[in-house]
């Protein structure tokens, strides 16, 4: 069940259930509104899957959540594998597993996985004498415990507007609570007013310190909401650009290895991947992990380790100074390191049918578009491309969608989908896949209503009604800001190590007596790792490993320079 309740309620406490079985749950549900419902929320939900989605609607809320209750035996994704993942979005929540008598053993070793509160076997009737005394304990320990609210960033601005789309996109990929308002609403009238704006420059960002402000560029947004945008020293050993897996998994095993790391990453963390619903093919994740999920959990593991990680900095030129290593950002500023790793990873190329450029942030998104996601529901939605990204954003979509079509303009899915996503794609009963398709035009005034498609074998258009049209239509390089630097092919990727020597002699500017590493560029000492890199495999656990694999190489490099 998604959370829900009207814009102009304060923060509130959430005691969350999750049980499969409907009777059970609205019980559960029941007892708990009875003695609680005065001073929490209750919120139940009936598969795992759905209640990791609410508790991240929750998060973005600035929501608290006190108590999480999880029935063991549930399918696809049992109550301990729930909890592990809920660990990630609300750690200070107290956990309880409902077990049958059978179960306790699962439950004991729960204590262990997910450091489990408490287990409660089924029946817990009369609830006064099993389930009260428990929940009173453990709600006294979290209301005594430093559980940290974290008071809500507000967004003001317009349903259909690119800008505050942007907004909203660059809050959730970098895990910044916040609330939306509509600018119509009297909510939204009322903020607008308090900040003395009339709704002319929209949006209107108030950050959880009061702070103003209006139409925000993303360094000046990044700093006032706590991200940091600016190194803590001129020179470092290790500089990585891009904060995808591959940018991840080099500043994880960087700063974990002692050398001092910064990633520098221009929008959010995560990367293509990190805007993926559900990575079910990743090591280690037999029920799958979502982009967000991975990409927080990196996160904090290479700031674990030290790393810093710098956001919304453009890096614009790369430049060899001596032995250092310059990287220059687009304010002009410049930080310099012994070694530099290239990944910049790639971008969803933009259609170029009529009317896609205008109506791209209203109703045309590229990239899954996590926050439009719930306003999908009970609507019709085209997804165009035919690769993983686009496989998993239909699966995501097709649960509260009433339709999800796949626009594919090859002659099937089997060319670049993963079989695991074609199945259950086949299996999805609103889920429809138009292969030899293409999008010719898009039409509508202020926010997408139709598409003008075209089948590319017989030319035939049609027309249909549209409001969400996500689009994943191949990758480009992010690397045009390396002209005249760094080699690259004809289509923008990153050339290195055995590609620079394919007619078994460096490049002519290479001044080593050895030929280039592996990873390394025609520069030495600046490697590149993950979808940048020509011919790489574009898969999660590749741009991780190449990431590692790259940070080993600088070792290599520094100990011979």
């Amino acid at each position: 069940m998604s959370p829900s309740r009207s814009a102009s309620s304060s923060t509130v406490s959430v005691i969350l259930t999750v049980d499969d079985d409907p009777g059970v749950s609205r019980a559960v549900a029941r007892d708990l509104r009875r003695r609680y419902g005065e001073s929490y929320r209750i919120v139940r939900a009936e598969s795992g899957e759905s209640a990791l989605d609410a508790l991240r609607e929750l998060k973005l809320r600035g929501d608290l959540v006190a108590v999480i209750l999880a029935d063991y035996r549930m399918p696809q994704m049992n109550g301990i594998e729930f909890l592990e993942q809920a660990l990630d979005v609300y750690p200070g929540a107290r956990r309880v597993l409902l077990t049958a008598y059978a179960d306790t053993d699962a439950a004991i070793d729960a204590i262990n996985v997910v450091d489990l509160d408490h287990y409660l076997l089924k029946p817990w009737d009369p609830p006064e004498e099993k389930l009260y005394p428990v929940l009173d304990d453990l709600l006294e320990a979290w209301r005594n415990s430093d559980y940290r609210p974290v008071p809500a960033t507000k967004v003001v601005g317009h349903r259909w507007s690119a800008r505050s789309s942007d907004v909203r996109e660059f809050l959730a990929r970098n895990q910044v609570p916040y609330r939306w308002y509509s600018a119509d609403t009297p909510e939204g009238l009322r903020l607008l007013s308090a900040a003395g704006q009339d709704g002319q420059r929209l949006p209107l960002v108030i950050t959880a310190e009061g702070n103003v402000l209006v139409e925000p560029e993303a360094t000046e947004l990044a700093a006032e909401v706590g991200l940091a945008t600016t190194p803590t020293a001129d020179f470092y050993d290790l500089v990585v650009i891009g904060g995808g897996p591959a940018g991840l998994g080099a500043a994880v095993y960087g700063a974990s290895e002692g050398l001092r790391t910064v990633l520098v990453e221009r929008s959010a963390t995560g990367g293509q991947a990190g805007q993926s619903s559900r990575i079910e093919n990743y090591l280690g994740f037999p029920d799958g992990v979502s982009g967000a999920q991975l990409t927080d959990r990196a996160r904090r593991q290479a700031g674990k380790f030290g790393a810093e990680i710098l956001t919304a900095r453009e890096v614009t030129g790369l430049e060899v100074s001596g032995s250092a290593r310059v990287v220059r950002f687009a304010d002009g500023s410049a930080v310099a390191a012994h070694a530099v790793i290239l990944a910049t990873g790639v971008s969803y190329r933009q259609l170029e049918a009529p009317g896609t450029p205008d109506l791209t942030g209203c109703g045309v998104y590229y990239g899954s578009a996590l926050t439009e996601a719930a306003s999908c529901q009970g609507h019709d939605v085209y997804i165009v491309g035919g690769a993983n990204s686009a496989g998993q954003a239909a699966m995501y979509l097709s649960r509260g969608a009433k339709s999800v079509t796949l626009l594919v303009r090859g002659g099937s899915l089997a060319a670049s989908m993963s079989y695991y996503l074609i199945q259950q794609i086949n299996e999805a009963e609103n889920i429809s896949v138009r292969t030899g398709t293409v999008v010719d035009a898009a039409h509508g005034s202020d926010h997408l209503e139709q598409l003008t498609l075209r089948d590319t074998e017989s030319g035939n258009t049609e027309l249909v009604d549209a409001q969400w049209m996500f689009v994943f239509i191949g990758a480009a390089p992010l690397t045009d800001w390396l002209d005249g630097s760094v080699l690259r092919d004809e289509r923008g990727f990153i050339l290195s190590g055995p590609d620079l020597t394919a007619d078994g002699k460096p490049p002519a500017s290479w001044e080593l007596d050895r030929a280039p590493y592996h990873l390394e560029t025609n520069i030495p000492g600046v490697f590149v790792a993950g979808d940048a890199r020509a011919e790489s495999a574009k898969r999660v656990a590749s741009a991780v490993g190449e990431g590692a694999m790259a940070v080993m190489l600088v070792h290599r490099y520094l100990e011979q320079s």
